[in-house]
């Protein structure tokens, strides 16, 4: 069941780490509709919350994300539409693999020293990345993680609740003139517009080579078998298949692709990060949706302000707890040499890609156990 307790809204918010960058970099980079964006990731994570009744996560697709705004900047060949093109596309691809049952078959391939791996080196790099953000400003960064670890398994006074109005004080003190913009918010309603019509099959094409493929081998190792695999290990009595995440990943995307949205998905980073910070079912998540759909529907216009109550530093630290509590997830004394090495090496990769320590993971792991390869 459900709860909304003081630890689920606290869990709700610990994944604004990987949230906010992806959100500013399409809102600045490909002129994405913030409205529109935080309309169909908020629509989306109430439903997921209800569904699952776990914090199971709902965030952009990273690789997806990284390509399209790295490559918006440089090249006019990424659009809006593009983006778009490839949320659909991305949609139908894994709701073919969940209802035809592929998707599981496919997990059933990959052994559990790669999966784990994949969880490892996606801990590790959130580590690395947190460090970054936090580098930015060293007193706030140290001072704020410091307090969030005092408190970080209080029941009473929630950490991320404190962590988030921390930041919030020292960005209205760094930068007084925020609170005369914020006096001039006026709430406007904004409805999202259909999209479809407005793809071409140029957009679709685009989508589909430079986007929606990239992704697949991330999206079947981050966000259908490591999430599944944290899920289980977390709730087992609410366990779930990858056939049931693929499917609802392409309702998601479907979705999302018709008003103007990102390509999403359900990251195991995500669900750490709710959870590291006290979320224990969907609640979290469906406290999350709301406050993303109120904002996207009311304050559409003021969302890119919105976003400067969050340091960076203090985004860093989320990410950095987020990555702790995923890393300490990816261990089993069990495996024999080979299969450490397996893991070892693939979580070394996934630092940098998990799509490549994804397919790395599956060629290396075969030849170790066929004793090709000797260690």
């Amino acid at each position: 069941m459900n709860k909304y307790s003081r630890m689920e809204w606290a869990g709700a918010f610990g994944d604004l780490g990987t949230l906010i960058p992806f959100a500013i970099a399409y809102i600045t980079l490909l002129d994405v509709e913030p409205s529109s964006m935080l309309f169909v990731i908020g629509i989306s994570q109430i439903l997921a919350g209800f569904y699952y009744k776990t914090p199971f996560p709902v965030q952009p697709m990273k690789a997806i994300g990284a390509i399209a705004t790295t490559q918006a900047a440089q090249t006019l060949i990424i659009t809006t539409n593009t983006v778009i093109a490839a949320a659909l596309a991305t949609g139908l691809i894994w709701l073919f693999l969940g209802i035809t049952g592929l998707a599981s078959k496919l997990a059933k391939l990959i052994a559990k020293p790669i999966t784990l791996g994949i969880i490892l080196g996606l801990g590790i790099a959130f580590m690395l990345d947190g460090i970054e953000r936090i580098s930015t400003n060293w007193v706030l960064g140290v001072s704020g993680l410091f307090g969030t670890l005092l408190l970080l398994n209080n029941k009473r006074i929630p950490a991320m609740i404190i962590l988030l109005m921390f930041g919030a004080l020292t960005a209205f003190i760094q930068d007084p003139k925020l609170i005369n913009e914020f006096r001039d918010i006026q709430l406007i309603i904004q409805l999202p517009e259909f999209s479809w019509h407005q793809i071409t099959i140029n957009d679709f094409v685009i989508g589909i080579l430079f986007l929606a493929l990239p992704q697949l081998p991330l999206t079947m190792g981050n966000a259908i078998i490591a999430i599944k695999e944290e899920n289980n290990r977390l709730f087992p009595n609410r366990s779930i298949t990858e056939n049931k995440v693929a499917i609802s990943t392409g309702i998601m995307n479907t979705f999302s692709s018709m008003f103007n949205g990102i390509p999403l998905c359900h990251g195991a980073g995500g669900m750490a990060g709710h959870v590291r910070f006290g979320a224990n079912t969907g609640g979290s998540i469906i406290i999350i949706g709301i406050v993303l759909l109120l904002l996207a529907l009311f304050l559409g216009d003021s969302i890119s302000l919105l976003f400067k109550i969050f340091p960076i530093s203090i985004l860093g630290i989320i990410l950095f707890l987020t990555g702790a509590q995923l890393a300490l997830g990816a261990c089993d004394k069990g495996f024999k040499k080979f299969e450490r090495f397996t893991m070892y090496s693939v979580a070394a990769i996934a630092v940098w890609n998990v799509g490549i320590a994804f397919i790395y993971g599956a060629v290396i792991h075969w030849f170790l156990k066929r004793h090709i390869i000797k260690l």
